[in-house]
């Protein structure tokens, strides 16, 4: 691995002291990766293989040799160890292995370099930026629900407190709740707060008030049809326990699964569970991009045009009816390398 660095460090042209003040990372430590003293963190290696444009499996694979190597020795009990954890790690990682083609494979890799890139320039963060794309994300994420305002007159309602003639209240509340439910999520963010129940039915509670108070953060208790899906969610009586499940399911994955793929995986339970009388969607989503928050990635803004919204209903529906969720980890993965991309050509980078 130190061979690796090192060359593609001087055919890039780069100093040791500039790839240190580009990815924030003491010069000193640097050279140590590239003489073999010291090892980088897997962030580390992330972010070193994007800046120096070094093929991300094969610096992967070379790490990871180097820290199992490390670690074990020529003990002489060191190759019946390693026997035991491969069968470990193949049965704990059979089925997510199966859940993961070579196409979503790829596009989870490239997601990884955009991130480390992003990583490494979070210094040109910008509020008015943020701001913006989040305005766009509460537009976005009304218009898949049906809700009229345009991208300016939910600038309009949000920023300058304005009423929109012609459009519902409802609409007008949609746009200032779920502002609000973005805030909220980035508190939790910032706070490193834990996803449990009570901050699910939160962020339920920000998307429904003032429209369905007697809905707002509570469970259905109702039997509910899902527009233009084939598929039925639980029965109200079983709507606590599938969410218990979901729950128990994000501690057991949360450290297992890439973050892309646990905020989508969480996503689709949740919409599936549809565990709200109303405003299901909304909240699956902000609950997908929480996680996607709290691992250092943007927010995926799927757009709600009539194309967008139709591809990700029927990935939606392919994965609940049919057992396969491959096309919405695609989707959803498709949707966050763009919108990586898209706040990188911002930036300017």
């Amino acid at each position: 691995m130190k061979n690796l660095l090192r060359e593609a460090r001087e055919k890039k042209g780069f100093k040791t002291r500039e790839v240190a003040q580009l990815l924030g990372i003491d010069q000193a430590l640097i050279s140590k990766f590239e003489s073999g003293s010291r090892k980088p963190t897997k962030e580390q290696v992330i972010k070193l293989a994007s800046l120096l444009e070094i093929d991300l499996e094969a610096l992967m694979i070379a790490w990871f040799k180097e820290k199992l190597l490390y670690e074990i020795g020529n003990d002489e009990y060191a190759l019946k160890a390693m026997n035991i954890v491969r069968e470990e790690i193949e049965n704990n990682y059979s089925i997510t292995k199966r859940k993961i083609s070579t196409n979503l494979t790829a596009i989870i890799n490239e997601i990884d370099i955009l991130k480390a890139k992003l990583d490494a320039f979070r210094k040109l963060d910008s509020f008015k930026i943020s701001q913006a794309l989040e305005l766009e994300y509460t537009f976005e994420s009304n218009r898949i629900e049906g809700n009229t305002l345009t991208l300016r007159e939910t600038d309009l309602v949000i920023n300058e407190g304005l009423t929109i003639s012609g459009k519902s209240m409802r609409e007008h509340l949609e746009v200032i709740n779920h502002q609000e439910a973005i805030f909220y999520i980035k508190h939790l963010m910032e706070r490193n707060s834990p996803l449990n129940e009570r901050e699910v039915l939160s962020i339920h509670n920000l998307i429904l008030r003032g429209i369905q108070p007697e809905a707002a953060g509570k469970y259905r208790k109702v039997q509910v049809m899902i527009q233009g899906s084939t598929h039925l969610p639980p029965q109200p009586f079983l709507v606590a326990k599938e969410m218990e499940d979901f729950f128990i399911w994000y501690e057991s994955n949360k450290k297992r699964l890439h973050p892309v793929l646990l905020a989508a995986e969480l996503h689709e339970r949740m919409v599936t569970i549809h565990p709200f009388i109303d405003g299901n969607g909304r909240s699956s989503r902000l609950v997908m991009n929480l996680i996607l928050l709290q691992h250092g990635y943007v927010i995926a803004n799927i757009k709600g045009d009539y194309e967008n919204r139709m591809q990700y209903y029927n990935s939606l529906e392919t994965a609940q009816t049919k057992n396969n969720k491959e096309d919405f980890l695609m989707f959803i993965a498709q949707i966050e390398k763009e919108s990586l991309e898209r706040y990188l050509n911002i930036i300017g980078q």
